[in-house]
């Protein structure tokens, strides 16, 4: 998720550069937006709206990706567009029902100012989207009739309203990547990644994904978005500025995952050693190193698996230095407490 110490629009200008194009909107709409509607969308007509069709006053609101795409009923294509308002936010924002209506309404005025209507002479429809990625749960209003007091009698027959809809990251945490590609479901999962060997398996997913030379663009945003916005949250002090392409990221990685396990054995040795000498235990090296990975072990034991057994704890007690270094070694891609000590 959102690491919120860094600036709203780090976050923001990243997701734009990645939704700027057509196929993460595609995967947006076919994977995230369960409507009728969207199965009558011929996608291969998703273009960008921002240079050739918006006045300067909203072309100048840099928050917006405006999209159109033509919309087809039942094999009989019809010219009729609908455009597609996606909003980014990094923080609740109370008032988003208004922002929203505002938008759509200058929108669709510059949209009947250019004549820019469907064949019926009507305005076309506005989807408008909020796609937010905060940790927070997400608490506004979604239609702007909440946001306006009431009165009795029949007075809010005249009020203004829109709705939203509202895409939070936070609610897709744990949820495994589809069999079928959808590029939004990487983004989502690396956004909700816990550990390193989670970012890798998204990334082997995402590699596969975007390996044809027509997607070198979204790769390289992909691999932007990464470096400089979701590892500088999940590995502070680490520098990723000589990574350029996502094959580089996924083996740093991994070369990071090797380096922290040596820190995790170096720590816990010291730790054993030092645990040994303040109970007056007369051990040699052998022996420290075995109690340093045991309790390195139980520590990331418990971080991982939350609390376990007196049975387990006596096991660990029991092992040998080399049953310890196996099972620091499966716990990298454990997927259950079973896992780690299988021989």
């Amino acid at each position: 998720m959102v690491d919120e110490s860094l600036p709203h629009n780090a976050h923001d200008n990243s997701y734009k550069l990645l939704f700027s194009h057509p196929e993460m909107v595609a995967d947006l709409l076919t994977g995230y937006v369960n409507e009728p509607w969207v199965e009558q969308l011929d996608l291969s007509t998703l273009e960008t709206t921002k240079d050739s069709y918006i006045s300067d006053d909203l072309r100048d609101r840099e928050d917006d990706i405006i999209w159109r795409v033509l919309w087809q009923d039942k094999g009989q294509k019809q010219w009729l567009y609908i455009y597609l308002l996606l909003e980014f936010q990094s923080s609740v924002d109370r008032f988003m029902p208004l922002r929203v209506n505002i938008y759509s309404s200058m929108l669709l005025d510059d949209l009947r100012k250019k004549n820019q209507l469907t064949p019926n002479g009507k305005l076309p429809p506005v989807f408008p989207l909020v796609l937010y990625n905060g940790e927070r749960k997400w608490t506004a209003p979604l239609e702007l009739c909440e946001l306006i007091d009431s009165i009795p009698g029949q007075i809010h027959l005249y009020q203004p309203n829109i709705r939203y809809a509202l895409l939070e990251e936070r609610a897709f945490e744990g949820e495994p990547l589809p069999e079928v590609k959808n590029l939004v479901s990487a983004l989502f999962g690396l956004e909700n990644s816990k550990k390193p060997e989670d970012i890798q398996r998204i990334l082997t997913a995402l590699i596969e994904w975007l390996k044809q030379p027509e997607q070198t663009g979204l790769r390289r945003n992909f691999t932007v978005w990464i470096k400089r916005v979701l590892l500088p949250a999940r590995v502070p002090g680490v520098q990723f500025e000589q990574v350029h392409d996502l094959h580089e990221v996924h083996s740093m990685l991994a070369e990071r995952v090797i380096s922290w396990t040596e820190e995790w054995k170096q720590q816990g040795l010291a730790q054993g050693i030092e645990q040994g000498i303040e109970q007056g235990i007369e051990i040699g090296t052998e022996t420290g190193i075995a109690l340093g990975e045991a309790k390195t072990l139980r520590r990331q034991l418990n971080r991982r698996f939350g609390p376990f057994s007196e049975e387990l704890d006596n096991k660990i007690s029991q092992a040998t230095e080399q049953q310890l270094e196996l099972w620091l070694d499966n716990i990298l891609d454990a997927k259950t407490l079973d896992d780690v000590f299988k021989s």
